[in-house]
């Protein structure tokens, strides 16, 4: 499989001499969505601003397609490479929807035509036909979120760069914006890294996971990550909420081995015990039920306070 995305020794201090990156050493293959998760002041952010070029580090190297971006112009990085900011008012600056969208493919030099053509393209994928005249700051933080991944998209990136997407989301925005990237990647074939803290969109999300803490401290599928607590718990990071529910539920005699990390798998694996045990869910309270219900409690308390 190819590489989109190799960083070899990465690291980057900031000016007053804190070390922001130690040895990052990372492969993202093309075609594939993965996560980088990790505590406050892990580095997430300042590693994503190394993989556009927005940063350079005297230390260790980042390629992309194989070619080392120190050897490449900035506006031949960002052609393959589209980061799309946490703040989406970071990314959003022109009078209207439409400046926004073509002012990247202008300042690559392409004719009109082609250039209406992305931002129609771009306006498609993210639902936002018809919002070409109107202006980006009197869109809902949801809509401006969705603007600002167009914006990057009427480049059309082969990779994508996602600084925490779903923060600060409304259910059913956060919902949308999940199925957006993921039919990015699924029709589209880009490439999708995010940084997140969202752990709950992390399974739908990714394929694969980096935990990440100025270094990498864990890769793996999603199942691997969640399922070691004490790797959590180490770096700050929370389990997902439909893990803790089966959790519970083993408390009270269901059995689950492999714990569900979203609501399809929770799906999947109610409708396997519902079929296995003729239609019917089997609960009850033994003599250990409190207990361990405590036990569980007071591991979550104490994950929160670490």
């Amino acid at each position: 499989m190819k590489e989109a995305i190799t960083v070899r020794d990465l690291n980057y201090m900031y000016s007053d001499g804190t070390r922001a990156l130690e040895d990052v050493n990372m492969a993202v293959y093309e075609g594939e969505r993965v996560a980088i998760v990790g505590p406050n002041g892990a580095g997430k952010t300042t590693f994503l601003l190394h993989l556009n070029g927005i940063l350079h580090s005297t230390e260790g190297q980042v390629e992309v397609f194989g070619t080392s971006l120190g050897k490449v112009k900035r506006e031949e990085i960002i052609k393959d490479v589209g980061l799309v900011f946490q703040d989406p008012d970071d990314q959003l600056f022109m009078p209207t929807l439409f400046d926004d969208l073509a002012f990247g493919p202008m300042n690559l030099g392409l004719k009109e035509d082609e250039v209406r053509e992305r931002v129609k393209k771009a306006l498609l994928l993210l639902g936002l036909s018809g919002y070409e005249n109107r202006c980006p700051h009197h869109l809902s933080y949801g809509e401006k979120k969705k603007a600002s991944l167009a914006a990057v998209m009427s480049m059309e990136p082969r990779i994508l760069v996602l600084d925490e997407p779903t923060a600060n989301l409304d259910p059913r925005s956060r919902a949308e914006l999940i199925g957006i990237i993921k039919e990015l990647n699924e029709r589209e074939g880009t490439t999708i890294v995010i940084a997140t803290h969202d752990v709950n969109a992390v399974p739908a999300l990714a394929n694969r996971v980096y935990v990440l803490n100025k270094r990498i401290i864990a890769e793996g599928t999603s199942q691997k990550i969640f399922s070691d607590f004490e790797l959590l718990r180490a770096n700050n990071l929370e389990v997902p909420e439909i893990s803790k529910l089966f959790e519970v539920l083993q408390c009270f005699g269901y059995n689950c081995e492999e714990l569900p990390l979203s609501i399809d798998e929770a799906i999947e694996h109610l409708t396997r015990t519902v079929e296995v045990n003729g239609g019917h869910i089997h609960l009850h309270v033994h003599e250990h039920t409190h207990d361990e219900v405590k036990k569980l409690k007071s591991k979550y308390e104490h994950h929160k306070t670490f």
